[in-house]
């Protein structure tokens, strides 16, 4: 791990990144070096846990979370039972081998594979597939961390799904990846949400959203435009920014994590148009978006 890892000031929470992008493609020695040089504490991943996660840690960078299932997640919500059951079992493989791999937080997106099912049936299909992780993350000693992505007929993005979810889990070993950005899109108070499901969180992005009045005035938010075109990593009135540019209270919500007693990383997801799409912005971005983050 970096030796003066750059933190958050309020909570004095290690800032790491998660790569998506360019910077992803790049070899890994390479991007590790440079992010061990600016400060960054973890990187979350998406794939390829047991090929990569031991390369990421030999190069100083230790694994914040892994994708479960390299992003393939809709077939635990799947109406076909026999397709659930190989989903799970894929699942079950995953959470060992990166286990092995010192990994302890699955980083996973409630996708239901067929989007015009009613969603209490879904919800069903996601309790029963989940639940069966039960044991196996017990005995790993590691953790689901649900994503609040709002798309695609998803589950847990908002408090009612994610109390329900949690309180037919019933273990610790269910968490949320907190992302202040998704619930601001969706017109959620990010603060109201961590009074309430502060102790549940395991990881944060650390991401923002930026609302355009007069977008919202033009267009509103409940039918799609007729002549605009929606923002690059967002919509037709809100855009994904990092940390600082949008709307997130960023030192309110990092105190109400500390009086949580989170003890995890934050880190910063890009998904900026103004920094996206190419290996120097998004270093310029991840670089900004830690600079704020220090100073929040």
């Amino acid at each position: 791990m970096t030796a003066n890892p750059a933190r958050t000031r309020t909570g004095g929470f290690a800032i790491g990144l998660r790569l998506t992008g360019p910077l992803a493609a790049q070899p890994i020695a390479e991007t590790a070096a440079w992010a061990v040089r600016e400060g960054f504490a973890c990187v979350d991943i998406f794939s390829g846990v047991q090929a990569t996660a031991a390369e990421w840690r030999q190069a100083g960078l230790p694994v914040g979370t892994a994708d479960l299932l390299g992003r393939e997640w809709s077939g635990m919500l799947s109406a076909d039972a026999g397709r659930r059951r190989e989903t799970v079992a894929l699942a079950q493989t995953a959470v060992r081998a990166a286990a092995a791999q010192g990994i302890r937080i699955h980083f996973a997106v409630m996708l239901a594979e067929e989007v015009k099912l009613p969603r209490k049936e879904t919800f069903g299909y996601m309790v029963e597939s989940y639940g069966q992780l039960r044991d196996l993350l017990c005995e790993t000693d590691t953790h689901i961390a649900i994503e609040g992505w709002p798309g695609c007929n998803a589950h847990c993005c908002t408090p009612e799904s994610y109390r329900a979810f949690l309180r037919e889990m019933n273990s610790p070993h269910y968490g949320i990846n907190y992302d202040p950005s998704h619930l601001i899109r969706m017109g959620i108070d990010p603060l109201r949400f961590l009074k309430e499901f502060a102790p549940q969180v395991v990881h944060v992005h650390g991401k923002d959203t930026l609302i355009d009045e007069e977008r919202l005035y033009q267009l509103g938010h409940e039918q799609a435009p007729v002549f605009a075109e929606g923002f690059p990593w967002g919509g037709s009135y809100w855009r994904y920014t990092i940390p600082g540019a949008g709307r997130a209270p960023w030192s309110a919500l990092l105190a109400e994590l500390q009086a949580a007693n989170y003890a995890g990383f934050v880190a910063i997801e890009l998904e900026d148009v103004d920094h996206n799409g190419t290996v120097a912005g998004e270093q310029r971005g991840f670089l900004a978006a830690r600079d704020f983050l220090r100073q929040a």
